[in-house]
């Protein structure tokens, strides 16, 4: 079994009197796809959000690689190892491809030097190749059409080498076949030994994907498991996957 990179140990958020996430712990292993799962209103985002530092937990803890990471701000949890994609595009526009990719290498920069510079804008043309943007380096990011926009943020995140990646409903919006592309994505960052955490409402996407689940209602876990396991669960069918996804 790998060893886990992150734990999450009895995390809260409280906004005034609402409790947005409640007594959560789970944890991610190196190498592994983690979906997480739940309705509107269940404290996914908001989970993301505490562990990427933008908002500060109540109570709990955040562990990343046997370090507390509670209190850092996000551009220090990045530096960590820790980064994500959003669910719209955040290009920087006016610019090509690659300098969009290289702009997630910049924590890596540790001298301003020709030489450094050179080796990361050849590891940014890889991970442009590895995501299925092959030949469009040079293209403004204003050409891209909307997946290849997702496929782009994707090149960015793993241009900061990242251990843990965090992606946020990456699959909405997207054709069949990028659906297909962005699952072989995931599946060959987390075989390079990335752990991956995901949010994503198409069950039929994430389910084949993931190496398990958690599931949240109001904040709270209520589940955590294998995918089939999961599917199984009659509280969780009902709730989250609905009678069509049950029987699929």
């Amino acid at each position: 079994m790998q060893a886990s990179i992150l734990e999450v140990r009895g995390l809260s958020k409280r906004f005034g009197g609402l409790t947005a996430v409640s007594e959560l712990a789970f944890e991610v292993r190196e190498g592994e796809i983690l979906g997480m799962i739940g309705p509107n209103g269940a404290g996914k985002s908001t989970t993301f959000n505490l562990i990427a530092g933008t908002y500060p937990a109540s109570s709990g803890e955040i562990v990343f690689k046997e370090a507390s990471i509670l209190g850092l701000a996000p551009h220090q949890i990045a530096r960590r190892g820790i980064l994500r994609t959003f669910q719209h595009n955040r290009p920087f526009e006016g610019m090509p491809v690659i300098d969009n990719v290289l702009v997630g290498a910049h924590r890596l920069f540790t001298k301003n030097s020709h030489a450094e510079e050179a080796v990361r804008r050849s590891r940014a043309e890889e991970l442009i190749e590895f995501v299925g943007l092959g030949g469009l380096a040079a293209a403004d990011v204003g050409t891209l059409s909307f997946g290849q926009g997702r496929l782009l943020e994707i090149a960015r995140a793993l241009a900061g080498e990242p251990r843990l990646i965090l992606f946020d409903e990456p699959a909405a919006g997207l054709a069949p076949a990028e659906l297909d592309r962005l699952a072989e994505i995931i599946r060959g960052i987390a075989a390079r030994g990335i752990a991956v955490l995901l949010i994503e409402h198409d069950m039929h996407f994430l389910l084949p994907l993931a190496h398990r689940v958690v599931v949240l209602n109001f904040g709270a876990k209520i589940a955590d498991g294998l995918p089939d396991e999961i599917r199984r669960d009659p509280a969780v069918m009902d709730a989250y996957l609905g009678s069509h996804a049950a029987h699929s």
